[in-house]
């Protein structure tokens, strides 16, 4: 196939170094010294320094040229720029099959990816999220990963993580799309959270306790937006959550950590240089289980401590100290 990755962010240029070994790929960035820069030295020093382009691997300096040449398209941006990448898109009249990696819920409107496809690209878009425990290094290393493309269309997500798959980035296909987009975005929560806990020395005890408490919530959020069950035992469910919640390399756990050591969270943000979805997903998790009633205190002790004020000790006291449960774990 021919793939077009739209952004060489980290993740964006490790997906474009694994699938260029079977397809002809090209990965365009709207930045051009990160453009020029890749042109020179063969290497996405800005954001993935240590791994080398292989020479298959076309950088696009075009928009139009890069989309158009494309069977699929690979969205990489930030979720920020998700809707003005599919406008682009579609305003230029290059709508294509597309697949997108970015997991949260857009700021203000609260929608998934997949329900902004929908408004950019209608209701039939041929169309799918690429999720689950993977960190963009690991990726680009060749290291063993396993991820989930989900679909509402089964019958293009199984053709897609066959034409993906391979021996070091195993593809499994999913038709609950709604389940692996909440599951992608809340677990980015909960790593701060988890941060948090292992940042005011917590333990061990605490910290299995907050991501089981939290894959409660993810599920609880899942299912009520249509999601499967057995979705949130999945590699797009607990897999990502046990990643991202313990793995240094999770940029979210490491927001959680500058929080328990008292650093604000711009100062956070500067020093990780990177985006951290996190940060807006819970804001707007938060909004929106109120809306839908649905309890979830550990994303609201979250929502507090990242922009309400409140400080990271006194969220974890007032966790601990919620009345138990009468119903059966």
């Amino acid at each position: 196939m021919k793939l077009t990755v739209i952004a060489a962010g980290a993740w964006g240029t490790a997906l474009a170094i694994a699938f260029s070994a079977r397809h002809q790929l090209t990965l365009w960035t709207r930045e051009e010294d990160v453009t020029q820069s890749m042109l020179a030295r063969r290497e996405n020093r800005h954001f993935l320094p240590g791994f080398p382009l292989p020479e298959s691997l076309h950088i696009g300096t075009d928009f139009q040229d890069a989309v158009s040449g494309a069977d699929v398209l690979i969205v990489a941006t930030p979720l920020i720029g998700f809707r003005p990448t599919l406008r682009r898109i579609r305003q230029a009249g290059l709508i294509r099959p597309l697949i997108w990696v970015c997991k949260g819920l857009e700021a203000e409107t609260a929608m998934f990816p997949h329900q902004v496809v929908a408004e950019e690209f209608g209701e039939d878009a041929l169309c799918g999220a690429l999720s689950g425990p993977s960190f963009a290094q690991e990726v680009a290393q060749g290291l063993p990963t396993a991820v989930t493309l989900a679909s509402g269309d089964a019958g293009f997500a199984r053709r897609m993580a066959l034409e993906l798959h391979s021996a070091r980035l195993r593809i499994y296909a999913n038709d609950d799309l709604p389940g692996v987009e909440v599951g992608g975005a809340v677990k980015n929560v909960m790593a701060i959270a988890t941060g948090i806990c292992d940042g005011l020395g917590l333990g061990h005890n605490a910290r299995a306790a907050l991501m089981t408490r939290g894959l409660a919530e993810i599920a609880r959020l899942g299912v009520a937006l249509g999601g499967q069950p057995n979705t949130f035992m999945g590699l797009a469910g607990m897999g990502d959550l046990i990643l991202t919640c313990t793995g240094d390399l999770s940029r979210n756990r490491q927001v959680g950590l500058g929080l328990a050591a008292g650093k604000t969270l711009p100062q956070i943000l500067a020093d990780l240089g990177h985006v951290a979805e996190g940060v807006s997903t819970a804001r707007e998790v938060a909004r929106l289980a109120a809306q839908l009633r649905i309890e979830m205190p550990i994303t609201q002790a979250v929502d507090a401590v990242l922009h309400l004020d409140v400080a990271a000790a006194e969220a974890v006291e007032t966790l601990l100290s919620r009345d138990p449960k009468s119903e059966m774990q």
